[in-house]
Formats: structure tokens, sequence, C-alpha cells
């Protein structure tokens, strides 16, 4: 498969799911604000901050993932693509069809 089509439609599901996620941030933020909540003596308060927190590094992690696809799709336009950022041997076709956004090979990978 084409590199760009697969990076630029993990782009567009990572996307979604960020639209997704910071729609559910917004709906727990709104929620907490219409309560009195106090999460240090409310059995519900610890709930909210919760939910808040998980939604909020989920958030971060498809961020983090939108950052390292549009990487590749700058190592593609530079033609470096597919090369190992450690080692410099191509990568295999493999592991950029199951992860688009590789920058090592997979014995480098492996490494610390």
């Amino acid at each position: 498969m084409d590199p760009r089509a697969l990076l630029e439609a993990e782009r567009a599901e990572a996307g979604r799911r960020l639209s997704g996620l910071t729609g559910s941030f917004d709906e727990v933020v709104a929620a907490s604000r219409d309560t009195n909540a106090d999460d240090e003596h409310d059995p519900e308060g610890a709930t909210i901050a919760f939910e808040r927190s998980q939604l909020a590094t989920l958030v971060a992690q498809v961020r983090r993932h939108l950052a390292e696809v549009d990487a590749a799709l700058a190592r593609l336009d530079a033609g470096t693509y597919g090369v190992c950022e450690r080692c410099g041997e191509p990568i295999a076709s493999a592991r950029l069809e199951a992860r688009p956004s590789a920058r090592r090979c997979v014995a480098c990978a492996a490494r610390p």
C-alpha cells in the first residue's frame, strides 16, 4: 500500500479519536462545573477527577501520535521515510505497514 495513504488514514483516524475525546473531556469538565463536588469529601468527586485525568491522558497520547504521523509525513516528503534513524538501514515494509510512523527498524527499536 502507498505510505502516504497509510499515514493520511492514520492521521484521519487519530483526528476522529481526538475530536471524540476532547468532546468527552469537555462534557466531564462541564458536568463537574455544574456540581458542587469537593474531590476530597464528596464520594463522586474522586470519580470526576479520575475521569478527567484519564481523558486528559488519552488526549495527550493521541496528540503525540498525531505528531509522530506528521513527522513521518515530513520524512516522506524529505525522502528519508522508511530509513532507520539509528542504523540507517531500510525499515521492513511489514513494520511500516503495521506502524506507518515507525522511525526505527525492529532491531533498533528493541534496543534501549
